[in-house]
């Protein structure tokens, strides 16, 4: 059971930014830059289409702009898997290694912008992941060449959800001319109440 500080997000535990832990962290690390700074609801977008459309489990996933990396946590307790989670801030690490620990898993973190990832960084991993990292018109090309490059890599499977932003459709609607994927709206009712859109690439 939670408490009023506390949220059950299908099974994991996340603190809210209330919570007495996350304002000592809050205290102690140096302020997020990059938006990531609390838990975002797109992830209860990828998590509930991963629980409706499951992983196979062990997989080697790349959880990309991860900010407090809730979805690799998700997989890791759940299908086993062995999360590397990467973000360009690494003030987001504190926060993702908390949760990490009080979820009973744990998760390798990298600092690293995804637009340099290479093709032999994905080579290492069967399944890439991420919500909300396309709210700029500016990263729709970069992230296309991401999805590319994972292609190119061998990568199994590619999921990625977004609450509907513009950048991030264009970037879906172009992958899925280019991929075998699925790309649709995903809702998911109370109590997380949050819709949006999901691009699968396998």
């Amino acid at each position: 059971m939670t408490d009023s500080q506390s949220r059950d997000i299908f099974g994991v535990l996340v603190r809210k930014n209330s919570h007495k832990d996350i304002r000592r962290l809050k205290r102690e690390s140096s302020v997020a830059t990059i938006h990531g700074n609390k838990f975002w609801k797109s992830t209860s977008l990828l998590i509930d289409y991963l629980e409706s459309s499951p992983p196979k489990p062990n997989m080697r996933v790349l959880e990309i702009g991860c900010g407090w990396g809730i979805g690799g946590v998700f997989l890791a307790k759940n299908y086993d898997a062995t999360v590397t989670a990467l973000d360009a801030d690494e003030s987001v690490f504190p926060y993702l290694h908390y949760h990490a620990d009080i979820n009973g898993v744990n998760v390798t973190t990298v600092k690293e912008r995804y637009e340099n990832v290479s093709v032999d960084m994905l080579s290492e991993f069967d399944m890439v992941i991420a919500s909300d990292i396309c709210f700029w018109d500016e990263m729709t090309k970069p992230l296309s060449d991401l999805i590319h490059r994972c292609y190119q890599a061998g990568v199994e499977r590619v999921v990625m959800t977004d609450p509907g932003r513009q950048p991030f459709r264009d970037m879906a609607e172009e992958c899925f001319e280019k991929y075998a994927a699925i790309y649709e709206n995903w809702s998911v009712p109370h109590p997380y109440n949050i819709s949006g859109l999901v691009l699968d690439i396998e």
